[in-house]
């Protein structure tokens, strides 16, 4: 389990293009290695990311372009 510090925020993204379940470990391995990342998982079936982050040190459209970049059309969930 991951400890969230003071200013670590949940977000949610949702993606389209999912054709395998080696999406999901493709997307989790590049958010993880992004600066203030603490954790991600991809939801395959409905599409959505989780990801625990520190805002101050990666964005949320940092993390949208990250995935979107993989070859996943990615934006922020409203839920």
């Amino acid at each position: 389990m991951t400890t969230q510090t003071p200013t670590t925020r949940t977000t949610t993204l949702r993606a389209e293009g999912f054709s395998c379940p080696s999406c999901v470990a493709k997307i989790e391995s590049k958010l993880d290695t992004l600066p203030g990342v603490q954790s991600s998982e991809v939801k395959f079936s409905s599409g959505r990311i989780i990801v625990q982050h520190d805002p101050e040190l990666v964005s949320v459209r940092e993390l949208a372009e990250t995935v979107t970049k993989l070859g996943y059309p990615a934006k922020p969930s409203a839920v």
